[in-house]
């Protein structure tokens, strides 16, 4: 009976969908009227990952016949919240009046907001229905009511670039000052859009040039995103001082030599030129350039200070692209979010040219500076790892330094993901319990990349050390103990030494399986030796034993399955231990005789362990009644009574 219940559930979702509003009916009709109205208040979750009830998907896919059926002659709850997807964005708690105004005439509330606060008039700015706009201001849709973030439906609709949006909204008293709370406003989000008739339309509402909490004018979001008609018509406005149309063109500029798409060095140095005249247009009181120390990520260039200076390098494209990136980092500031992009686009240019020195200089510039800001490095880490697998695999030189100031920067972006799994905010209120799960998700995401990634340096080091002095040597042995102490696994269990010995570790494509490949012995040994836990076992309690035994390539690569069972057995690693089959390492072995008579001449089964097994095996009660340090001990051990018999009959064979 469920079962059909199910299924019908399921068509009449998808009759919803596609707007099958006949076939939605004459199923409906069958049905008892409470039926049919219990049915249609359940949400049923489908492949794009929407999970919503028969109105609101209907709503969402504009099918008016549908939902004047469902309101006429059923009773859905009008209000009855589900996630959607709009416009490439997950929506959690819109309702069908969120995804569609037509509910109104049956009284839905038009100022009933998401789990964000988005109101249906807001989604009808950002997808430019004036329409729908006018509709629902007409049945009291306040204009002024913003989300979670102060960020106002004039906003959204600047930020699309929808002009009569924005005009109507205007014209209905919408503030053009108002500020969202990172102190942007609606002149911003249009201004970086390069949005330049809603640009004209706010100044006529007498928008503020207001800088918001990163000190970003609306004329410098512009340049910064290289928005040439829109910074061309702002400096050309009697709000916008010298200094500040000085700043803006040399911003247009630097940006334009560097920006991955829209690289135009011609108009680059336009720009560039052009803001040169403008310092000295006025003899008596030139506008000089402040001093800024030399970088050198940007080979120490000092920006030049006059126009024959800057003409002197006019056909230099190096000098104009290191020109343009000290000028962004004199303009923006360290601390601004936009400034690495242009500079990672640099180094990757340099790395296509086999200039692998200058991209790792200004890739582990980049890395500071958003290390810095505590900005996510989980991409940056990984690049690092191809460029190094790229230069080995070509043979050209990775140095030392270069590659442990990459793990240094891995161990400080572990250890901000481990704080922040610890931290992950306040759980009292029930509404931010979704917000946590994905929070906590997008860690465990950061964090397993990130530990992927790390294993790569590591593999990549170990075939620089030896070339390294002992004091090298100390100084990354100490570093992977530090590693090693933060305790961090996959989300299946899986430590850094469980996927050096696993087969199945996954290695990215792109140059680093050219170097990086598993089992590494190299790589187990260094994490052995530098504290990792060689019993320590994943969700399925496995340990890095019960992985190697399964190496599938035990033949072809004897010397790896050897080297790394018997690093493991020679350093703790408990032959005895069972996962979660019951099985031992030796018993889950599937290489059969090769892994079985390594492992058989590393068994060294210890007066301890065979108490151990016995008190399992036997059901001896021992909690409470030994030292608490043994009871870790113990619950490694036994199995049942099977298991104790072939316990014996390993014994046996030794």
């Amino acid at each position: 009976m469920s079962e059909e219940r199910e299924r019908l559930k399921y068509k009449l979702y998808y009759a919803a969908c596609t707007g099958m509003s006949i076939s939605l009916y004459t199923m409906l009709s069958e049905l008892d009227i409470n039926e049919a109205n219990q049915l249609l208040n359940e949400n049923l979750s489908d492949d794009e990952g929407q999970e919503c009830s028969p109105l609101v998907a209907a709503a969402r896919c504009g099918h008016e016949k549908v939902i004047r059926i469902l309101l006429n002659k059923f009773n859905p709850d009008i209000e009855q919240e589900g996630v959607v997807k709009f416009d490439g964005y997950v929506i959690e708690g819109a309702t069908a009046l969120w995804c569609a105004a037509c509910a109104v005439t049956s009284g839905a509330d038009v100022n009933h907001s998401t789990k964000t606060n988005s109101t249906p008039l807001r989604a009808a700015c950002f997808d430019g229905r004036l329409d729908i706009v006018k509709y629902l201001t007409c049945h009291k849709a306040d204009i002024h009511l913003a989300n979670k973030y102060n960020n106002t439906c004039l906003m959204i609709a600047a930020y699309k670039g929808h002009v009569d949006v924005v005009s109507f909204l205007l014209r209905n008293g919408a503030n053009p000052n108002e500020r969202a709370l990172c102190g942007a406003t609606a002149l911003h989000f249009s201004a970086e859009c390069g949005y330049l008739e809603v640009v004209k339309e706010l100044l006529s509402y007498n928008a503020i040039f207001y800088a918001n909490d990163t000190g970003m004018t609306p004329i410098k979001s512009a340049a910064e995103r290289t928005q040439q008609k829109v910074v061309a018509y702002l400096v050309e406005r009697p709000e916008i001082s010298k200094e500040e149309q000085v700043e803006a063109l040399e911003l247009l500029g630097a940006s334009l030599a560097n920006d991955k798409e829209n690289y135009n060095i011609s108009k680059a140095y336009k720009y560039l030129h052009q803001a040169m005249a403008l310092r000295f247009s006025d003899p008596d009181r030139p506008i000089m350039k402040p001093a800024v120390p030399p970088i050198p990520a940007y080979e120490n260039w000092v920006e030049t200070q006059t126009l024959p200076e800057l003409e002197a390098i006019a056909g230099n494209t190096n000098s104009l692209h290191m020109e343009a990136l000290v000028i962004r980092e004199r303009i923006l500031g360290v601390h601004n979010h936009e400034l690495p992009h242009p500079i990672i686009y640099r180094g990757a240019v340099f790395a296509d040219n086999a200039r692998f020195d200058r991209c790792l200089e200004l890739w582990l510039h980049a890395l500071k500076l958003r290390q810095k800001n505590h900005i996510p490095v989980v991409k940056d880490l990984l690049r690092f790892a191809q460029v190094f697998s790229q230069m080995l695999h070509v043979g050209v030189q990775v140095t030392y330094v270069q590659v442990i100031e990459v793990l240094a920067a891995a161990i400080i972006e572990l250890e901000r993901n481990k704080e922040k799994l610890a931290k992950p905010g306040p759980k009292d209120e029930p509404e931010t319990v979704m917000v946590i799960c994905c929070f906590m998700y997008k860690i465990l995401d950061e964090i397993e990349s990130n530990l992927t990634t790390t294993l790569y340096i590591l593999t990549i080091l170990t075939k620089l050390m030896k070339k390294c002095n002992e004091e090298e040597k100390f100084n990354v042995r100490r570093m992977v103990f530090a590693l090693n102490q933060l305790q961090l696994t996959l989300r299946n269990g899986q430590t850094l030494l469980h996927l050096a010995c696993n087969a199945e570790t996954p290695v990215d494509d792109f140059h680093t399986n050219d170097i990086c490949k598993f089992p590494c012995a190299e790589t187990t040994r260094l994490l052995i030796r530098c504290g990792a836990n060689v019993n320590a076992m994943d969700n399925e309690r496995n340990t890095p034993l019960h992985v190697i035994v399964n190496y599938h390539k035990a033949i072809s690569d004897f010397l790896t399955l050897h080297s790394i069972i018997t690093d493991l057995t020679e350093n703790g690693a408990h032959t005895d231990i069972v996962n979660n089959k019951g099985e031992t390492p030796l018993e889950s072995s599937t290489t059969g005789s090769v892994a079985e008579i390594i492992l058989k001449t590393q068994i060294k089964i210890s007066l301890k362990c065979m108490a151990a097994n016995a008190v399992k095996v036997n059901n001896i009660p021992y909690r409470g009644l030994v030292p608490s340090g043994l009871d870790e001990f113990i619950e490694l051990h036994g199995k049942g009574i099977e298991r104790w018999e072939t316990y014996k009959a390993e014994l046996n064979t030794l």
